[in-house]
C-alpha cells in the first residue's frame, strides 16, 4: 500500500544542521581573483594557512589565470599533430636513413633472388 501526504520520509523537524553554534566556526578564508587571457574572472577561495598559487586553471576555459589582471598567462602553445615519419626524422640523420635504406633494398632483392615470396 502506499503512503499518503507529503511528508519526507527519513526526516523529522529539527533533524538538520543547526549552523556553526552544532558545527563550529568556519575555518577563516581568503578569496583570490584569477584573471585568464580570455579575460574571465574567478575568484578561488583558500584557506588563510594556505600557500596561494601564482597560477590556477581558469574554470571556465582551462587556460592559465593569474593574479595580475593586466598581465594574465599566455595560452600554452599546442604543437601540431606529427606523422610517423616526422618522429623518424627527428631521430634519424639523412646519413643514417640512407644506410638502412640501402640494408633494406639488399634484403629485398637478395629474398626475390632466392624465390621467397614477401607480402
Amino acid at each position: 500500500m502506499a503512503g499518503g501526504g507529503n511528508a519526507i520520509r527519513g526526516s523529522r523537524v529539527g533533524a538538520g544542521p543547526m549552523g556553526e553554534a552544532e558545527r563550529g566556526d568556519a575555518a577563516p578564508r581568503q578569496a583570490v581573483t584569477y584573471f585568464c587571457s580570455h579575460e574571465h574572472r574567478s575568484v578561488i577561495t583558500f584557506s588563510v594557512e594556505a600557500t596561494v598559487p601564482e597560477t590556477w586553471d581558469c574554470p571556465k576555459c582551462g587556460l592559465p589565470a593569474s593574479v595580475d589582471s593586466d598581465n594574465p598567462p599566455p595560452a600554452p602553445k599546442i604543437e601540431p599533430y606529427k606523422t610517423h615519419l616526422a618522429y623518424v626524422k627527428e631521430r634519424r640523420s639523412d646519413k643514417e636513413a640512407e644506410v638502412i635504406l640501402d640494408e633494406a633494398i639488399a634484403l629485398l632483392r637478395s629474398r626475390r633472388k632466392s624465390g621467397d615470396v614477401i607480402f
